[in-house]
Formats: C-alpha cells, structure tokens, sequence
C-alpha cells in the first residue's frame, strides 16, 4: 500500500511540531508513526436541530468501525440548520447558503490536515449535499451516514399519523378557523415524536435516499430511523468500509457518474421527492464535472413510473420505507422497468446488481410493483415557456389539475403573500406569484412552505397555483411552481408580470406561459427597475459584508444549481 496522504503533516524531521501537536491532542506516538490511514470523522451535531441531536452518538459509532479497521479516527464538527425553524422569515435565507458553507468547511478541514479519507456524519436539507459536494470537490475517500428519519407522530383522538407538513398545514386550517387553538395544538404537540429527520419524504430525507444511489450512503442504509439501533450498526460498518476505500483509493469522482446522476434522478422521480432535489443534483454534478440539466430531469420523469406512496400526499413515511427494503427495493423495480442502471457501483464498492438480488420485491402498498404504479410516469416536471425560458419545475404530489389558467396575483416577497392568504385576499381560480426571492434576489433562495402550507390548510389548494423564483420545501404538495428561470432580479420575465395577467401552467405539455403581448412585455421590460426596497436591502447587506450579501453576488440561476459559480451584482451595476 502507497503511503498515505497524511504522511505529509506525519513523517520526517520536518514534522517534528505537527507530530508533537497531534500527541497534544491525545494520539499516540505509536499511531502517529505509522501509515495507519488518518479519517476524519466530520459531524454536525446540535441541541437545537432535531435531525443533528444524534449526531455525537453516530458519530461515535463510526469512530469504533474505523479503529476496529486499523485506522486513526479524528472528529470534526461543522454547522448544522433546521429549515423547518428556519422557515417563514429572514432566516430562512441562510439556508441554502449554509450547503455552500458546509462544502467549504468540510474541504478546509479535509484538505489542512491532510486526512486520507472522511465520513460525514449528517442530516437535514442542504448538509446533506453539502457533505456529497465536498467529497467530490476534494475526490477523496468519502463516505456520508446520514442520522435517519424520526418516527412518525400520531395524533391522539384521530389516529391520523403526522410529520412536520402538516403542522404547517394546521397553522392555515386555524386561520381560515377551520380548527381551534386546541387542535392545532394537539397537532404541534404529537407531529414530531422523537430526533432525526422529519418523518416524510422532505429534503432531507430525500437527499439521503440519493446519497444512496449515487454512492456516498451505504445501500440500505438511508432509510434506517434515527432511533433504531441500527442505525448504529450501520455507521460501525460505515466506520469499516471507509478504511478498505482509502486502502482502494475509491474516490467520489469514480462513483458519482452520468450513469449514477441518472439512476438518483429515477429513485426521486419514481419517490415523489422533493424538488429541491433539483438543485442540489444539478450543483453536485457541478462539483463532479458531469453533464446533468434540466431536461435530463424531464426526460427521465416522463419515462419512470412513481412507485413509492410516500408523504407528503401519501400514505406512508420513510420508516415504513425502511421495513419493506428502503432503497434497494425502489432500484429492483426501477431496474425491471429499465431506468435504473444495475451495473453502478454503490458506496461499499458493491453493483447494485449484487445489492439488488438481496432486495425484497415490492409490497405493493408502500412500494407498487411496475405493474400497479401510483402513475405511469415520475413526479416531478420541468416547464419552459414564456414565464420561464430557461425552465422552471413543479413536482405532481397532490395536484389535481395538470392545466391550469388564471389571473396572475403578485407579491414581491414571501411576507407579501402570506399576508395576503392571512387576510383572505387569495381567490379561488388565482395564481399567485411570489418574486425576488430567487437564488440572487432573495438572496439565498428561500422556501414557501409557510405560504404553500397556508393555502393548502385554508382549503384552497386544489384551486389556485403558486409560481415563483423561490423554492418549496419537501413538505409543499399542490400545483407549485419553482424554480423559475430566470429569477426577477436580473430581470427575468417573472419580473414583468402584472396583478391579472393570464398566467396558463400545462404540465402535460411542459409549458409555463405569460398570455400578454410580446410588444407589451418588451415595453415592460425597457421600463424595469428592480424595486427601491430590494435594492436598499441588498445595498445595505453589502455595507454590513454578510454572507447573504457574498451569495447575492455569486449565485447561479436556479437552473444550474445556484451555484457560486456565477458573479455578478445589481449594486455595483446601478
């Protein structure tokens, strides 16, 4: 076996101080000394987050596999943020800049001490893809645990079992007072009964079983709660595996290909996965250097059929994924109907032809078999058009009318528009559309669950759209339109709409289109200026040089990613 890489800050008379700084901090001179590879054990724990409150013991789990493997497991912490607390007001704009933030923490921790190999050790929204962006940025040896979904709650009286989406749910069921004080607080109480990531397939989840199949999580494994005792079993194992990759020099970049992007965008589709999956798959095929966009997302969509009844707007949660065979089961089907490539090598180096002879075939409830899908084809869509030339998306959860037309109802921010649901100002047959709040004119891109939640428990769901240069939570069910490209600040069209312009959404035939003339929407788009308001915000962002402001510069379109790949600013262009 080669040296390893941390022989650099171990070996020679050089080392002489990096050596005796290491015996400081309680390794042994015996381990110091020898080629015994140096894993970073890289965790994001917190009191507050419920998905990161076991991380220290996970954590601790992987280090016994890593020394149980002969090597030197040294732990790390990096942030961790709750989307959920962080939603419906200005922290949620630190969100999607925390993914760019753990990236970057875990490739400085990685790359100064010169570790051989890591696993991170996560859960929650943008960790997750921040931790896959990392390793493939920096392509060593990398393995993710995610510290697993939380059990479902269950409501006393009803029975009925809850995540967190449909507290969010209750909160606009109160204010259109179609439930009491007393209600909402049976839901808030018994949603959320124990740690890990929230019950259903939201974000955080979602990107775990996608880690899953694009090799950072390993096979069968993604689904296990947070409170089972196997998920201990499995970060020891992950402790194990993560030493014979350093021994193999199996890195990302020979794990994550266009095959493996392809086989994660099946297991979405076919899910019902969050759209915010998007994103985070188009930013790590950044990372990877692979050729992903849009329209392999549609493609793939069009021609995988959903299969797992999943909530949000299904039956089942993530736990009961996990006890009819997590992963593996979704890939047995997908590989029979052909969109799920076998020959993929998984996290543990393993095909997953080999992982899918020990799948169970599908229950049929939790998972239908290729035969009985939920639909013939995958859950999300991308939609071009006028309102969105370079493509906006919507995922099918709960969406009873795939055509769509009405007038348009705009808001230049979220508060706008919740303030409007609160107030009853939303009418049956509107699409509301809520901009500036795009990846660089937010900034940060934020999600519209406290909005889409409102409508959706005020009764109105089944009978208005929502489009926006924002982003939905995993939790958001109903016609929402994200993602929309280009965002208003940079003028995209969605900048141009007028309060009662028709607005015609046609999923089926991918369009997403603003009925007005094209002589007036060029005269519009000579007389735009973005709003003052927007415009002293970010200004004043820049004077206080906060992230949000390095963000707002930075970003990419939503199309790709957002992405810090993109500079530009409207504050030094006025």
């Amino acid at each position: 076996m080669a040296k390893p890489r941390s022989s650099l800050i171990r070996d020679g008379v050089l080392r002489a101080p990096h050596r005796s700084l290491l015996y400081a901090a309680g390794l042994d001179p015996e381990q110091v000394k020898s080629d015994k590879p140096l894993i970073g054990v890289i965790s994001t724990p917190s009191t507050l987050v419920p998905g990161h409150v076991l991380a220290d013991k996970v954590a601790a789990a992987v280090a016994e596999g890593i020394a149980e493997a002969g090597g030197i497991p040294v732990h790390f912490a990096a942030l961790g943020v709750c989307d959920g607390i962080a939603m419906g007001h200005e922290g949620m704009r630190f969100s999607l800049v925390s993914r760019e933030v753990v990236a970057d923490s875990i490739e400085v921790i990685a790359e100064a001490h010169r570790l051989d190999g890591i696993v991170v050790v996560t859960a929650c929204d943008k960790m997750m893809p921040g931790a896959f962006m990392a390793g493939l940025r920096m392509d060593i040896p990398t393995l993710v645990v995610n510290i697993g979904p939380m059990l479902a709650g269950i409501e006393p009286r009803s029975g009925r079992r809850l995540a967190v989406g449909h507290v969010f749910e209750a909160v606009g069921a109160r204010i259109a007072g179609r439930i009491s004080d007393q209600e909402l607080e049976r839901v808030e109480l018994h949603a959320l009964p124990c740690p890990g990531s929230c019950a259903g397939l939201y974000t955080a989840n979602t990107m775990a079983i996608l880690g899953e199949a694009l090799g950072f999580i390993l096979p069968g494994t993604a689904t296990i709660p947070a409170v089972s005792s196997r998920r201990l079993h499995a970060a020891r194992r992950a402790g194990r595996v993560i030493v014979k990759l350093v021994e193999k020099w199996l890195t990302p970049r020979k794990l994550v290909t266009r095959e493996s992007m392809l086989n994660a965008i099946a297991v979405d589709v076919a899910t019902g996965g969050s759209t915010n999956a998007v994103l985070h798959l188009l930013a790590i095929a950044e990372e990877a250097e692979v050729d992903i966009d849009l329209g392999d997302f549609d493609e793939v969509s069009r021609k995988t059929p959903w299969i797992a009844d999943l909530e949000p707007g299904g039956k089942y949660f993530v736990e009961d994924l996990d006890a009819v065979g997590g992963v593996p089961a979704i890939a047995r089907v997908l590989a029979e109907v052909g969109v799920f490539n076998l020959d993929v090598m998984t996290a543990d180096g393993r095909t997953w032809r080999e992982v899918v002879e020990e799948a169970p075939p599908p229950d049929g409830r939790v998972v239908r078999s290729r035969d009985n899908p939920l639909s013939p084809t995958g859950s999300l869509r991308v939609l071009r058009g006028t309102l969105a030339p370079e493509g906006a998306v919507v995922k099918l959860a709960k969406v009873e009318k795939l055509r769509f037309q009405g007038p348009a109802r705009v808001f230049d921010s979220e508060e706008e528009a919740i303030k409007a649901v609160q107030e009853g100002r939303i009418e049956k047959g509107d699409v509301i559309v809520i901009r500036y709040e795009g990846p660089a004119g937010g900034p940060g891109m934020r999600e519209m669950l406290q909005v889409t939640a409102a409508v959706v428990g005020a009764g109105l769901g089944p009978h208005v759209a929502m489009v926006t240069d924002g982003r939905f939570s995993g939790a958001t069910r109903g016609l929402m339109i994200g993602h929309v490209s280009p965002e208003a600040i940079v003028g995209g069209p969605i900048a141009l709409v007028k309060d009662g312009d028709e607005i015609l959404i046609d999923v089926e035939t991918g369009r997403l289109e603003l009925l007005v003339d094209t002589e007036e929407l060029e005269e519009r788009k000579r007389r735009w200026q973005p709003p003052e308001w927007k415009v002293r915000y970010l200004e004043d962002l820049a004077r206080k040089n906060s992230v949000l402001a390095r963000f707002h510069m930075m970003a990419c379109s939503a199309s790709r990613g957002a992405t810090l790949r993109c500079p530009k600013t409207i504050i030094t262009q006025r």
